[in-house]
């Protein structure tokens, strides 16, 4: 395994991240445990999870991750491993979780320790906001529509605010952001820095050979103010493991199970999986080996969070950290993506 430092701290993480979302639909207790051993022993000391999941969300299976995670961290060297989650922003179709979702102090508190009780512990390493609270694009919206008539009042100062205090309190180590934009990441800095409080180490974006939107403008911002990219969907929903191609739809797979879930399997995004496919063959790659590769290459890139539903998966997705692609497979990437940057946002 390969590591690296989250951005202004001492904190090592692995450079895949053991993302869980789908613990408790997908995979039962027993797979996860299954799953996060194998991880561990393969050098991966950084797990992922949210209060939301498993996904899809519903209110059945709300904290389910939370759950199977804590029931296996109870047993384990907690002082070893670096634990991320996040509270749920605003969204109606969340009311189920809490009626008042956003970021208030009390809701913050009330959040992280309801996260804390499933996973059994004392404290998260990271704890992040799951979307912002303003009206902004994020989860396939390509372009900012600006809402005159929304309801959000600016109260970056009052989070950093709430979040200090639970740095200081011990119940988190940092702190950081997810489905941001730079905009929202410069204001979480800068409001950090005028009040001395502590800062945004993380944000949790998505970022794939299908979704590079990244480094349009925030990638810039992350690497100049330190905030390290957590990259999430490496593989596109598994459209990047080519298991897709050619009108296939392999029974049990997330887009079998939860066809809503369309956002890396359009028409242009299909085209574009099957150049880098050919691209990884040439190489003598796996189309998720040339995918994951990618990404774990990435300067900004502080971790690569990595999901699956089989052992299978898992093993090829973490043995991505052994692949190093060549400067000139780099620039032939570039080129794919040059056909029709970015077709799933």
């Amino acid at each position: 395994m390969k590591y690296t430092k989250i951005p202004q701290t001492d904190i090592k993480v692995s450079k895949i991240c053991l993302g869980t979302m789908t613990y408790g639909q997908q995979n039962t207790e027993l797979e996860a445990h299954e799953q996060l051993n194998y991880a561990i022993d393969k050098g991966i000391n950084f797990i992922d999870t949210a209060e939301m999941y498993s996904i899809p969300g519903k209110k059945e299976t709300q904290g389910s991750t939370e759950l199977y995670i804590g029931s296996w961290l109870k047993d384990q060297k907690r002082e070893e491993l670096v634990v991320a989650t996040k509270i749920t922003g605003p969204m109606p179709y969340f009311n189920y979780i809490r009626p008042n979702l956003g970021f208030k102090k009390e809701v913050v508190h009330d959040a992280l320790n309801k996260s804390l009780q499933r996973l059994q512990t004392d404290y998260v390493d990271i704890y992040q906001l799951h979307w912002p609270e303003r009206s902004v694009n994020f989860f396939g919206q390509r372009n900012y529509k600006h809402n005159p008539d929304e309801k959000w009042e600016d109260n970056f100062k009052e989070i950093i605010h709430t979040m200090d205090g639970l740095v200081k309190e011990g119940k988190i180590r940092h702190y950081g952001v997810s489905n941001e934009t730079s905009w929202g990441v410069m204001r979480q800095v800068s409001e950090s820095k005028i009040n001395g409080l502590t800062t945004c180490k993380t944000i949790q974006n998505p970022y794939s050979l299908l979704n590079r939107t990244f480094e349009i403008n925030l990638a810039e911002v992350s690497l100049r103010e330190k905030v390290g990219l957590l990259a999430y969907s490496p593989l596109a929903f598994g459209v990047l493991s080519g298991k897709y191609l050619n009108g296939q739809m392999p029974e049990q797979s997330r887009l079998k199970l939860f066809p809503a879930y369309s956002r890396y399997s359009n028409p242009q995004a299909m085209k574009l999986t099957a150049a880098y496919a050919e691209l990884a063959e040439k190489n003598n790659l796996s189309l998720t080996e040339l995918s994951l590769a990618f990404v774990n290459q990435r300067p900004f890139v502080t971790s690569n969070i990595i999901g699956a539903t089989s052992m299978d998966q898992l093993k090829e997705n973490i043995g991505s950290i052994e692949v190093n692609l060549s400067e000139e497979l780099l620039n032939e990437i570039d080129k794919i993506q040059d056909l029709q940057p970015n077709p799933a946002p």
